[in-house]
């Protein structure tokens, strides 16, 4: 009897278990996560974020710290930006002085179209990078005839500070407030001394966005920004901006860390930004977290870059060239793996207004550069080996009201704001709507369409695009192909081109590669791959062992012979097995 039992029993389990419905997926779980210095997503592939930030607008009071006037407008611009530059992600920025207009007191029809604005981007399958916005801390410590503004904290704390009549002095840009304004200095010191309104207004905002989202839009939700470029202010007699990030701005991240796990926030990561100065080509001050030690997974390394010297107008005479600034990014590289933690840039760009506007064509496409490669175009192929993991990044800004505001600076009737983003002269957005409404890229369509390997299956061992971008008629071209490799050359034939390098991995889900509109994709690869019914995504087949270095090779040029294509794939498959051996 008691054999029989032994054996009836698994077979009455299996019978009642068989039955019963499977334990579902949790449908809000992060379709992004951190591994390593790595995003992947649930097949294991590494994962590469590109967008832009939504938007500048919430710098403004026109539209009540929100980025758009509505749903309608939110949808518009999504829609653009995935249609003009095949983006995946957005940094979506988030206002305290509308979220919390009076103190201990929640503006929940602004939380409510936040979240309603924000799931039209995870709707559309954007990735969702919350951030809270400030510059020179509020725009309520300038007076109505300022040259100058700010946003960011509300006016009932501002007006608890007391703080002294604001002045720059002799400024030329209004970045100069930071460590010159001493209103600004005050205020931005006092809140690293006593955050807690500001935490506790945090909390409530996470907690709407959580309830406010759907299921399947938090999955969309990659985590937090905490606060956007931060700085001391002053520094404490003995302090400088080491110590400072060490003693003070990184309590206040593992503070906010701990605050979103309470808020339902545990499987996203904070993504959280050194000194502001930390990287400056120009103003620079020690900092990146040099003794937080490794930070990930809960926390992503997150970064901004503007060239000072470029925007200065007086230490960069002429235009970026080829590796101008690969040095910069392969710094944030250098950052990220002494933290164990992703890195991203999620601030980055050139003023297309203004006296130094002529220099945005090659100084973007040297930004691009240096996300894509830690190596200058002239060195990639022979160096391939030291090309570098390909960095995500959000480019400032998406503003689809650009040159169209109507903004009271200062709550000035007096000084209405219209041109360019309607905030201290600034002209950054990538986009802008016609007469008819119909959105349009005020940057070449070459620079912002771009390829890039959004999910690999394994890890990317090198990746170049020459994007061919004009500034004016001239051609910027920076990469090309080596001699040694004469059927490769051929094969690109003076058009834009892309190469990926990979190591195989993952559980055979095959590798995406994002591709320009009208792209005529000659593809040279050691792997069978398909084209989107859109031309947009190129997938890369993923089957085969792990451990593998595959290639390839996606030109916009008319497809050569088949002789040229079987040599170029020769010399493709020698050239990465001599970067890459084993």
């Amino acid at each position: 009897m008691r054999l029989r039992l032994l054996v009836l029993i698994p077979a009455l389990l299996g019978t009642l278990l068989a039955g019963r419905p499977a334990i579902a997926a949790d449908p809000s779980a992060a379709l992004i996560t951190v591994d390593g210095t790595r995003f992947v997503d649930s097949h294991g592939r590494e994962v590469v974020l590109r967008g832009f930030n939504v938007s500048g607008e919430v710098k403004l009071a026109e539209k009540g710290g929100l980025p758009f006037a509505g749903p309608a407008d939110a949808r518009t611009s999504a829609l653009a930006m995935r249609n003009l530059t095949n983006a995946n992600t957005v940094r979506f920025l988030l206002s305290w002085a509308a979220a919390e207009p009076a103190r201990g007191v929640l503006d929940t029809a602004y939380l409510g179209q936040v979240a309603e604005q924000a799931g039209v981007f995870a709707d559309l399958g954007f990735e969702v990078l919350f951030e809270f916005h400030q510059d020179l801390f509020s725009r309520y410590l300038f007076n109505a005839g300022s040259w100058y503004t700010g946003d960011g904290a509300p006016k009932w704390l501002v007006a608890a500070g007391g703080y002294p009549a604001e002045s720059c002095g002799i400024c030329v840009n209004w970045g100069q407030n930071i460590t010159q304004n001493a209103a600004v200095q005050q205020a931005t010191y006092d809140f690293w001394h006593s955050p807690t309104e500001f935490k506790w207004q945090a909390e409530q905002v996470l907690r709407s966005l959580r309830s406010g989202l759907s299921s399947s839009q938090f999955a969309h939700v990659l985590g937090v920004d905490p606060w956007n470029e931060p700085y001391a202010g002053t520094y404490d007699s003995g302090q400088n901006s080491r110590t400072w990030e060490r003693d003070v701005l990184w309590p206040f991240y593992q503070s906010f860390r701990a605050m979103m796990d309470g808020a339902g926030w545990v499987d996203r990561p904070a993504f959280v930004e050194p000194n502001l100065f930390w990287n400056g080509n120009v103003s620079n001050q020690p900092g990146g977290f040099l003794d937080a030690g490794a930070i990930g997974p809960r926390y992503v390394f997150n970064t901004h870059f503007y060239d000072q010297a470029a925007i200065s107008g007086v230490l960069m005479w002429g235009k970026a060239t080829d590796g101008q600034e690969s040095d910069d990014f392969a710094k944030i590289r250098d950052r990220s793996a002494a933290l164990s933690a992703p890195a991203i840039v999620t601030e980055f760009g050139h003023p297309l207004g203004g006296y130094t506007s002529d220099q945005a064509p090659s100084v973007d496409k040297a930004m691009y550069q240096g996300i894509d490669s830690r190596l200058p175009g002239a060195q990639w192929w022979g160096g391939v080996a030291a090309s570098g993991p390909v960095l995500s990044g959000t480019q400032w800004h998406w503003d689809i009201y650009s040159g169209r505001h109507q903004e009271l600076m200062n709550d000035n009737p007096s000084k209405i704001q219209t041109a360019g983003d309607a905030w201290n002269g600034e002209d950054f957005s990538a986009v802008a709507l016609d007469g008819a409404g119909a959105a349009y890229l005020r940057q070449d369509a070459r620079l912002l369409d771009r390829i890039y390997p959004s999910a690999v299956a394994g890890r990317t061992l090198a990746f170049v695009y020459e994007d061919r971008s004009r500034d004016g008629s001239t051609v910027l071209a920076w990469s090309p192909p080596p001699p040694s490799l004469p059927n490769v050359k051929t094969t690109i034939n003076s058009s834009r081109y892309a190469v990926l390098v990979w190591r195989s991995g993952g559980d055979g889900a095959a590798t995406e590669v994002k591709l320009p509109a009208g792209y005529r994709n000659t593809v040279v690869a050691d792997v069978a791959y398909t084209i989107a019914a859109d031309g947009r995504t190129l997938s890369l087949s993923g089957a085969g062992p792990a451990g593998v270095v595959h290639y390839a090779l996606i030109a916009d040029s008319a497809v050569p012979s088949s002789t040229v294509l079987a040599a170029a794939k020769t010399e493709l498959a020698g050239w990465a097995a001599a970067a890459f051996p084993g």
